[in-house]
């Protein structure tokens, strides 16, 4: 007899639906085709086992199992429950009549325990596409793909339930989620606040400009001058996430397995902090099996680089092109994978290897030259790339025994979203553009028109510091979102004057 059941496989943060089919006739012998993989091919031992567990076995025929399309690798343990259900289905130990109206995942302990899987969301996305009635999937994960609507998602522990299910012994209870009221729920979750920060008044008012256009930022200053905690206090000052931004957000995290046990929709901005150490990989992503990397875990966020010259060379490079392209594609002899990489970096370094050079009170211990050799560490085009470098220094004790609280992050937060509203509007007809970092040359002619005081004023800026011209396009970006901070249609030489400050490393002489 043969029988059609369905699972997916998952590339980049889509699926892509896997028909499985099978036969089940005279004669002995496992055959499984259609690409399979080792962990795919070793479901046979688990489903057996699983199986004779709970009173069910695996018939001594013939089995011939194909999983079309064949030209798509199946990678993975989470094939088992449709493989296993296919198999009972085929050899008539369950009823094969609803077995084809849903998307079935999951993998299988030998006990017939479901273990979770990854890109629970995409795959259940993929059904509703498909018009399948609903899809099944280990209770972990249940909560995760009943983010989507219009789909009945049931989350089942073990195998003996679905077979119940299908057998209509026992029915399962369809999880049900309100997304819209998860999401708002949700949106105001940040517990770090601007008002904790003593101080660093000129620091908050970057880091301010910075969110309100998607700017990239460096931080440069000595130990303990607060670049750190200013730097995990940024997601905090950005605009809440959209829904559409959500959705996407959780997609990732979910294909990556990254969601925790029964968690639902990413409402909160991600902040990713990987550590000096990453491999250009890790960061990136890819691997034998494609996975998103630190770029695209923190897609809609905050990519947070500490004591950025530390990092390896190659692995600052590689981020170049992400940074422009906001999208990461990962090729391979087969197979193309984009991973979205639209994240705002925020980076942190010390001034030198003590720590110490610029610093009001303490010495520099470095020796001739040093301070330049630090720097040259982050190439040229990737600082390029960072719209604004601010300068970070200590505060003094009078300022950190106040008991006066800042600014907190929700005002600072008010006057972001105010200034998003405007680039929302002044990019509407653009498709991908939602902010003025990522305007192109064309868009900040149009935007970005300068009166004469202003024009020479950039004109001196840029032969006094030789900068090159993607750092007069990042200086008319940074203009222009300090414009739009003070509702201001056009761009004025002071909007000019405090952009330039914000390009300390392209001074001639800074690193002595």
């Amino acid at each position: 007899m043969l029988v059609k059941t369905y699972g997916s496989a998952v590339s980049g943060i889509h699926a892509i639906t896997i028909t499985i089919e099978v036969d089940v006739a005279q004669g002995i012998k496992f055959f499984l085709v259609g690409l399979p993989d080792n962990a795919v091919k070793e479901s046979e031992q688990r489903i057996r086992a699983a199986l004779k567990n709970n009173g069910y076995r695996i018939p001594g025929k013939k089995i011939t199992i194909n999983m079309a399309p064949a030209d798509i690798r199946k990678e993975g343990s989470a094939y088992d429950l449709p493989l296993a259900i296919g198999i009972l289905a085929a050899s008539q130990q369950i009823k094969s009549e609803e077995v084809s109206d849903y998307l079935i995942m999951g993998e299988l302990s030998l006990d017939g325990g479901l273990q979770s899987i990854k890109g629970a969301l995409p795959i259940a996305v993929k059904a509703r596409e498909e018009g399948f009635r609903g899809i099944i999937l280990p209770k972990q994960n249940a909560r995760e793909a009943a983010i989507v609507n219009d789909l009945e998602v049931y989350g089942a522990e073990n195998i003996l339930e679905v077979i119940q299910f299908f057998n209509g012994v026992k029915k399962m209870k369809a999880i049900k989620i309100d997304t819209r009221a998860e999401f708002f729920e949700g949106l105001n979750n940040n517990i770090a606040d601007f008002a904790d920060v003593k101080g660093q008044e000129n620091i908050k008012r970057a880091l301010e400009i910075a969110a309100a256009g998607g700017h990239n930022v460096i931080m440069i200053g000595p130990p303990g001058a607060g670049k750190t905690m200013l730097a995990k206090r940024m997601s905090g000052i950005l605009p809440p996430l959209t829904l559409p931004e959500a959705l996407e957000t959780t997609k990732i995290h979910s294909v990556s397995g990254r969601l925790s046990a029964n968690g639902t929709l990413i409402t909160s901005r991600p902040f990713r902090s990987p550590h000096h150490t990453i491999s250009d990989i890790a960061l990136v992503g890819g691997g034998t099996n494609p996975q998103p990397g630190e770029i695209s875990l923190a897609h809609n966020g905050v990519l947070f680089l500490d004591e950025l010259p530390e990092f390896k060379r190659t692995v600052l490079e590689v981020m170049r092109q992400p940074l422009e392209d906001r999208v990461v594609t990962i090729s391979r002899a087969k197979s193309t994978v984009d991973y979205p990489a639209s994240f705002m970096l925020v980076s942190s370094m010390n001034p030198c290897p003590c720590g110490y050079y610029n610093h009001p009170e303490k010495n520099c211990l470095c020796p001739p030259g040093m301070v330049q050799k630090y720097l040259n560490k982050i190439s040229g085009p990737l600082l390029d790339r960072i719209d604004l470098h601010v300068e970070v220094t200590p505060v003094s004790f009078d300022e950190l025994s106040s008991k006066e609280k800042g600014e907190s992050s929700a005002m600072i937060r008010d006057r972001v979203i105010k200034s998003r509203e405007i680039q929302a509007e002044r990019f509407q007809q653009t498709k991908g553009v939602h902010a003025n970092a990522q305007m192109s040359t064309k868009q900040l002619q149009s935007y970005c028109k300068l009166d004469e005081k202003s024009q020479n004023m950039l004109k001196m800026a840029m032969e006094k510091l030789n900068l090159s011209a993607r750092a007069y396009d990042r200086i008319l970006k940074v203009a222009r979102t300090i414009a739009d901070l003070e509702n201001s249609t056009a761009i004025t030489s002071e909007h000019i004057a405090e952009a330039i400050q914000y390009r300390s490393l392209d001074r001639e002489g800074w690193a002595g």
